[in-house]
């Protein structure tokens, strides 16, 4: 199965507009772990989640939407605090479209042994670059553990696929991350990984 989009193109501080204050969310488990049967919930909705993606260009700091999407911001966390996506490439990367990854088979069609409905939100969409939001195939149950990141506007995806985030800091990383279109393979080209995640939940006397 196939995860494709429309072929159309310790305490750590980050510093924000609000100044707010992050701490690391520790590990699941010590070594990288593939493959579950179901995601364990992880997260607080109420909490505000952030989430530093280590690439081989650089660093991609996300937040999510735990309230609007908080299947999928909980998969990815899960996945994440067990180091699954460490290593992983970006797979699909089309230029003024968007940067496509989190599969461990570098294929396309990989997962993480589990799947979920997608979760539509009219108030969330894909009108702008630095959009996170999840692959899957044709079936609406179908997501897992593929994301993608949005480079330019992409409101044809609205309504059809899960948002669950955006780029507060790197979307230069994310615009520089090596362009490959899978149905075009160039073996010469070497994809861009994830080298780590770290997640981070926003301490509670930061607000």
């Amino acid at each position: 199965m196939r995860f494709l989009l429309p072929s159309l193109l310790g305490s750590l501080l980050l510093s924000g507009p609000a100044a707010a204050a992050f701490v690391p969310v520790a590990p699941l488990s010590e070594k990288q772990i593939t493959s579950f049967k179901a995601p364990q919930w992880v997260i607080d909705p109420a909490k505000t989640y952030r989430a530093v993606i280590g690439t081989t260009k650089g660093d991609i700091t996300v937040e999510f939407y735990p309230q609007k999407a908080p299947k999928a911001v909980n998969s990815f966390v899960f996945l994440a605090l067990n180091h699954f996506y460490d290593g992983t490439p970006f797979h699909r990367v089309l230029q003024g479209f968007m940067a496509q990854g989190g599969d461990p088979t570098g294929t396309g069609t990989g997962s993480p042994g589990y799947s979920f409905y997608v979760e539509l939100d009219d108030t969330l969409n894909f009108n702008s670059a630095g959009v996170l939001g999840m692959a899957r195939a044709q079936s609406l149950s179908s997501q897992g553990s593929q994301f993608f990141i949005t480079l330019a506007p992409a409101p044809f995806l609205n309504g059809q696929y899960t948002v669950f985030g955006k780029v507060v800091e790197g979307q230069k990383v994310v615009d520089a991350l090596q362009k490959i279109d899978p149905q075009n393979p160039d073996p010469a080209i070497k994809p861009d990984r994830i080298q780590s995640v770290q997640v981070l939940v926003e301490t509670p006397d930061a607000k």
